[in-house]
């Protein structure tokens, strides 16, 4: 089938008379993607691509009292764990006939909460990654702005969680099994949710193998905070780390290498998230794969069907997406001699 004149833009009936389907199941696929058959929803949205429809938003927000425009906050914009999420997010929202407007919190819940008053008239809902706000707070903000969480939990709100305390689990049986007893986990920002459920299954897998393992920290989540860190756990003569996030052991692997320290035949370390780069540092990166991405979007997909009205008693509340070991070369068999001081 041809496409429109060009003269005028895109619409929906277009898109329907290409996909062979009713225009109330392409209005449903593009504004609220969970609902409909998936087969047809990726067919209708691939359509809309194809013809580069452009969701009249005005019109939306008249006859709806909506702004078309979805926040997503995240912590540190340079932390390349969020390059992921916002991608995903975008895409979804893209589809569905929404703008993204991106917040960075500098890691501040304070900075978090003051935005999203400030924009609040300018936004449909929010999607917070990793938000740093008390759950008191939460549970208010999300009374006033429809709200989907990123690895948070908190009641009522409905959330997506990356299960990186299943990889963490991964994580020590494979130092186990390398013959590591003396292992360090290195603590992220001690306000983050995250950071607290790794630590407790570090612990709940040390306490299995009837092991006494320690933390060092918090550090900021960040490279820089590398040297730190490297240095804090050398102190403990530790044979193996788990690290918090992938930044914070890029930046452990550079220090070592400055004080002489061997990875893996010295120390072996552990890193969450599998970021872009983690599979080219020296050495390559052991860490937990979190399908990073697929988080953004499923998280979209949450948001858009509790702004749906007629989906809302069947939304989906919470989602918990898997994660996996992914071993390289920065884990070995523990030391067995006293090289590291």
């Amino acid at each position: 089938m041809a496409r429109p004149p060009p003269d005028r833009p895109v619409t929906i009936n277009d898109i329907a008379a290409r996909t062979g389907v009713a225009a109330s199941t392409v209005s449903r696929a593009l504004r609220n993607p969970p609902r409909g058959s998936a087969a047809t929803r990726a067919r209708i949205q691939a359509v809309a691509r194809e013809l580069n429809y452009v969701p009249n938003t005005q019109a939306r927000a008249l006859t709806s009292g909506r702004t078309g425009t979805i926040a997503v906050c995240v912590s540190d914009i340079t932390n390349p764990f969020y390059f992921g999420i916002l991608r995903g997010t975008q895409q979804q929202l893209k589809a569905a006939g929404y703008a993204q407007l991106l917040i960075d919190t500098e890691d501040s819940g304070e900075h978090e909460i003051e935005m999203l008053h400030r924009m609040r008239r300018s936004l449909d809902g929010a999607i917070l990654a990793a938000s740093r706000l008390p759950d008191r707070e939460l549970v208010r903000l999300a009374s006033e702005v429809p709200l989907v969480t990123i690895n948070r939990t908190v009641q009522a709100i409905p959330n997506v969680v990356i299960d990186s305390p299943a990889g963490i689990g991964q994580a020590a049986e494979h130092l186990i099994s390398l013959g590591h007893r003396d292992v360090v986990y290195v603590s992220g920002p001690a306000s983050s949710w995250s950071n607290a459920a790794r630590w407790q299954a570090m612990r709940t897998a040390a306490a299995r193998h009837r092991l006494t393992w320690r933390r060092v920290g918090p550090f900021p989540p960040g490279q820089r905070s590398g040297t730190a860190a490297a240095d804090a756990v050398v102190n403990t003569s530790a044979t193996a780390c788990v690290v918090f996030n992938d930044l914070l052991a890029i930046g452990m692997l550079t220090r070592l290498r400055e004080r002489g320290i061997r990875v893996p035949a010295d120390i072996s370390i552990v890193g969450c998230d599998d970021i872009f780069g983690a599979e080219f540092c020296n050495p390559p990166l052991t860490t937990i794969t979190a399908p990073i991405e697929q988080t953004g979007r499923v998280a979209v997909s949450m948001l858009l069907a509790v702004l749906d009205e007629r989906s809302s008693p069947a939304i989906r509340r919470a989602a918990v997406l898997p994660t996996h070991l992914t071993v390289r070369e920065s884990t070995g068999p523990a030391r067995t001699d006293d090289h590291v001081r």
